[in-house]
């Protein structure tokens, strides 16, 4: 036998092995993958469909913010943050890291009070003081409002975090309407100029800029055309302001996030996706904003990243 025919022939030995391992191998169930301090839920999650703009308190089960073992150790002594869509979700559990680390924090929100009461409650459970700002991100006086308040109630902005999103899934392209997507842009794309121009003429050297991006800017969804376009126009924005504020100190930077349980996503999608939501990740499950948050602290202390700018982070369950 030559050795062509002998590596043939060795090739078909490797592949009736295969063949008869996976005939004789029992099915096997694939598990959510749990590496954090504690367990998090994962799909089958209950049918549920909320209107907008989405109120956590009726979310099943809870968002997990809270997190019970993350110890401050001061990466934001004394510092002033000005979270938009700060009342739940992920805004929620980096006002309450952010309080933790020693901000005080000012919440940007729309029409979700019940939520925003809560986020300050917790920010202040931990030692910290709270403002609450009820307005829209896509209206320019209502960012310098927000902006002029912080000034007036802490004296300065050290973090501005662009969170505030809107996201409503459209089947057909042909479906999506004009209307549809003005909202998103003016939210996501507007919302985000306003905040961060109103907000950098007021920073010193040393602040910081940490936006919300997401894993569709990366890779696109079909259903999420103006979304996606939305988030990845986010992160060029992130990476050309980084470049333009680098001379004033102000670093720049954003949190790419996978699919996490928050209001946004089960005020969007259909009853039976949302029961699903986060199961076509390697992981298994969704991420909960408390596993998002420690990025952020991450990004805003100069503690932890004061050579990092420019930077995309992606928080995905795997890819």
């Amino acid at each position: 036998m030559n050795s062509a025919n002998k590596a043939a022939e060795r090739q078909r030995r490797i592949q009736r092995q295969v063949d008869s391992n996976d005939a004789s191998a029992s099915p096997r169930r694939v598990e959510a993958m749990q590496a954090g301090a504690r367990a998090y839920p994962a799909p089958p999650f209950p049918k549920q469909r909320h209107p907008k703009p989405g109120h956590e308190s009726e979310l099943e089960p809870a968002p997990m913010y809270e997190a019970p073992f993350w110890e401050g150790s001061g990466k934001l002594d004394s510092k002033v943050a000005l979270i938009t869509g700060g009342d739940s979700g992920i805004g929620r559990a980096v006002a309450v890291l952010f309080a933790r680390e020693g901000a005080d924090v000012a919440i940007f929100y729309l029409t979700e009070h019940d939520d925003a009461e809560e986020t300050k409650s917790a920010v202040e459970a931990e030692g910290r003081r709270c403002v609450l700002i009820s307005g829209d991100v896509s209206r320019r006086e209502d960012c310098h409002g927000a902006v002029a308040k912080t000034l007036k109630e802490f004296g300065r902005l050290d973090v501005l975090v662009n969170n505030a999103a809107f996201q409503v899934h459209s089947d057909a392209f042909s479906d999506l309407t004009e209307d549809h997507f003005d909202a998103t842009l003016k939210t996501n794309l507007y919302g985000y100029f306003h905040m961060a121009q109103e907000a950098a003429a007021h920073m010193q050297p040393g602040s910081a800029i940490v936006n919300t991006g997401s894993v569709t800017g990366l890779t696109g969804s079909k259903n999420l055309v103006d979304y996606s376009m939305t988030k990845g126009g986010i992160h060029a924005f992130t990476r050309a302001l980084s470049a333009n504020l680098i001379s004033k100190g102000i670093r720049v930077n954003a949190v790419a996030p996978g699919p996490v349980w928050t209001p946004l996503n089960p005020s969007e999608k259909s009853a039976e996706d949302v029961a699903q939501f986060g199961a076509d990740t390697p992981m298994k499950r969704p991420a909960q904003p408390e596993e998002i948050a420690p990025a952020y602290v991450f990004l805003a202390s100069p503690q932890c990243s004061s050579y990092i700018t420019g930077e995309i982070l992606p928080i995905v369950g795997g890819y």
